[in-house]
């Protein structure tokens, strides 16, 4: 087996510093399209890093540890807020999801571009730690169209579809605390405007 020498790296054998990449953070209202844009940045940028969340609720049927979520104990999250481990988290009817701050530190440290799909409440949380990440909002034409939209899924009583309607309401009324808001009206339109904005960011050119 050969064995080579180490020694210390001179000044020209030194890497480039690596830049830091670009945190993105994509959220809508519940049937606003999140999901199908998130799918279309990640199918477009493969090289992109997408954040899977951690929560305490249990999985639901089909869904894959890893994958859909990182499924994990109360205790544990409570005992990873306490120290502090959280980039951002939220309860939801009482169960808790998070972002792991390790993973956004190192990744974007080893400049690579991060995804995370959230609502304000995290979106606000991340801006306090994160202050360049570049945010997004989708905005539905219309309530009137969101609640059809929401209605087409079949998936949802009517006093959830009230209720997802009074939070969209909320949600839309913050739409300003993101840097981008785009306008799901045409879904082809919505991809092609975000994805051509992120290829500016992720090219050096400020598109602002």
């Amino acid at each position: 087996m050969k064995v080579s020498k180490i020694h210390a790296l001179t000044e020209n054998e030194k890497p480039a510093a690596q830049h830091r990449g670009h945190l993105f953070i994509v959220s809508a209202p519940s049937g606003g399209g999140k999901t199908t844009l998130c799918k279309a940045i990640l199918n477009r940028y493969q090289d992109m890093l997408y954040s899977v969340s951690y929560t305490t609720r249990a999985p639901r049927p089909g869904e894959v540890n890893g994958v859909d979520y990182d499924f994990i104990s109360k205790e544990k999250f409570i005992k990873d807020i306490e120290n502090d481990k959280w980039a951002e988290w939220a309860q939801v009817h009482g169960n808790f999801y998070g972002t792991p701050a390790e993973f956004l530190n190192k990744s974007l440290s080893e400049g690579r571009d991060v995804l995370l799909d959230i609502d304000i409440q995290g979106t606000i949380q991340i801006l306090d730690r994160y202050t360049d990440t570049i945010t997004f909002f989708i905005l539905p034409p219309s309530l009137e169209i969101l609640k059809k939209r929401l209605e087409s899924r079949g998936t949802d009583s009517a006093d959830t579809i009230s209720a997802r309607l009074i939070s969209a309401k909320e949600e839309i009324s913050k739409k300003n605390l993101y840097r981008h808001v785009i306008v799901n009206d045409q879904l082809s339109s919505a991809v092609s405007e975000l994805l051509s904005i992120i290829a500016k960011y992720r090219s050096g050119n400020n598109p602002i």
